[in-house]
């Protein structure tokens, strides 16, 4: 299946979120100006109670450095720096090599650039990168490096030298004896389709791409000497397959390297929620990967995962059911990799709406009663809000019928999850209160133009397909694929106001599908 209608970019604006009765709970947040985590704390709260800038002095501001990455070859800069210990490290460049300056002069420090492979030559994401994970392991600083081939990184903070005694050799020319693992190993070790090749592992080529594709986007994160790794796959670039690997969740011993776990994404026989996937589509069915960026509860010893959808963005035919662990978050026990809980935002999700930024965990007073919570912005527009310990709604959730498919073979969920607060914070769906109404004329005229071009349409709008019965365009979807919040704008929790900060984008779209040529 194809897209065959780009999205439409309206209007982009920030609203801000107050939680009734807030609760004043010890809450996380950055210490001495480190910055350790991709969101600063654990709890990826992105607050820090710095007051040397304020909006008082903002203005004055003056450009002391400048960084050229030139060297490192262009690319495009998705990364959140993390200060640590006098140095800012980042990931940087066109092979995400990583670098460490002197945040005062911009000097830099030490590089590492992980040798080249065929499988980072072929990878979708080869560039980019969100940042790195950090943990203090015995006295040492030590960087973690989730890589374009899938590969895991273990550096020294100081040096950028990858560490002696950790990890397994790779055998490709210009790896280190030690100081990484080849995730794709682990990835793969009992997967079906592989296994049933018979034929020895290349180290060099990872996953053969006849039968899968795996990368990473988002960095690892470490939680109690446990580095828990995420994937990606080919979700919003130009899908070329519906079979693919599942993006299995990995656990490694920060201190060795040493494979500890994995989570099953699509859950095989005798798992919770197997029954999800009808037609025996766990076979096969691939993506379900981890690429938003992850959160964690040291206290409680659970990581906070969101997913996306399955093989493929907005045609579901192949994997009938409501495919569980898809577009959904679960927690996980960081020692075992055991599922503690999930909540499943999206049934079934053909319309890309999966969650792109990271949980942000906050405690909360509700009706008197301490809560702690974990909250998830989407593109959808809804704020979801859950109590960590359980995976519980805060406050009530509906199940709600939504619109159905005339697509050949798609088989929609009946109802989707609604949450009843926080209120929605931007555009779902189109009606005709949406329209302008400066003059009755132009009230009419607007009127006119959006029912000719099927303007209206409710959330959850299923995509239609070329060629329909119906004679239908395209569907209106809003928001769309790149509406709500996305990447770009995650949410900030502030813990001492216990004030949620939320951007979001007003985009909609327009979706068919049509049979690959």
């Amino acid at each position: 299946m194809r897209r065959v209608a780009r999205l439409a970019c309206v209007l982009a604006f920030g609203v801000l979120l107050a939680f009734p009765t807030p609760g004043l709970a010890q809450g996380p947040g950055t210490e001495d100006g480190q910055w350790t985590y991709l969101g600063g704390d654990a709890w990826h709260t992105r607050y820090t109670p710095a007051d040397q800038i304020d909006a008082s002095n903002f203005e004055e501001l003056k450009l002391a450095w400048q960084w050229d990455a030139s060297s490192f070859g262009a690319s495009t800069a998705r990364a959140t720096g993390s200060y640590i210990d006098g140095k800012l490290i980042t990931v940087a460049g066109d092979r995400r090599h990583v670098v460490a300056l002197n945040p005062s002069s911009g000097e830099m420090l030490w590089s590492f650039t992980e040798p080249n492979t065929h499988r980072w030559e072929y990878s979708m994401r080869a560039g980019y990168g969100k940042g790195i994970a950090y943990a203090e392991i015995d006295g040492r600083g030590v960087v973690y490096l989730s890589t374009p081939g899938f590969f895991l990184h273990a550096l020294d903070a100081d040096t950028g030298v990858p560490l002696e005694n950790w990890g397994r050799p790779v055998p490709i020319p210009g790896f280190r004896e030690s100081g990484t693992v080849d995730m794709v190993e682990d990835l793969i070790a009992d997967w079906g389709p592989w296994i049933s090749m018979d034929r020895p592992y290349d180290a060099n080529q990872g996953i053969p791409q006849e039968i899968g594709y795996i990368t990473s986007s988002s960095p690892p994160i470490v939680v109690n000497d446990v580095v828990v790794v995420g994937n990606s796959a080919e979700q919003g670039y130009n899908q070329t397959r519906v079979d693919n690997v599942p993006g299995d969740i990995l656990g490694y011993d920060a201190r060795t390297g040493e494979h500890l776990w994995k989570f099953h994404v699509i859950p095989r026989p005798g798992q919770v929620g197997h029954e999800t996937w009808e037609n025996d589509a766990w076979q096969w069915t691939g993506d379900v990967s981890s690429w938003a960026p992850m959160s964690s509860d040291p206290e409680l010893g659970l990581v906070y995962i969101v997913t996306n959808g399955a093989t493929i963005d907005y045609y579901g035919g192949f994997h009938p059911g409501d495919n569980l662990f898809s577009t959904s978050m679960i927690a996980l026990d960081v020692k075992t990799g055991e599922r503690k809980w999930h909540f499943q935002m999206v049934h079934h999700d053909i319309w890309n709406y999966d969650t792109p930024t990271a949980p942000v965990l906050m405690d909360v007073t509700v009706d008197g009663r301490k809560v702690k919570g974990v909250f998830q912005a989407t593109k959808q527009a809804f704020l979801y809000a859950l109590n960590r310990e359980t995976g519980e709604p805060i406050w009530p959730m509906e199940e709600r019928p939504v619109p159905q498919s005339n697509v050949p073979g798609e088989q929609l969920a009946a109802t989707q999850p609604f949450p009843t607060k926080p209120a929605p914070y931007d555009l779902q769906g189109r009606t005709e209160d949406h329209l302008i109404d400066y003059t009755p004329e132009l009230r009419q005229r607007a009127l006119e133009v959006a029912r000719a071009g099927n303007f209206f349409a409710p959330l959850f709008n299923p995509p239609t397909h070329v060629g329909n019965e119906q004679g239908a365009g395209p569907a209106r979807v809003c928001p769309g694929g790149t509406g709500g919040t996305n990447i770009t704008g995650p949410a900030v929790g502030d813990p001492v106001a216990g004030v949620m900060f939320v951007t979001s984008h007003s985009g909609c779209g327009r979706l068919s599908v049509a049979p690959k040529p």
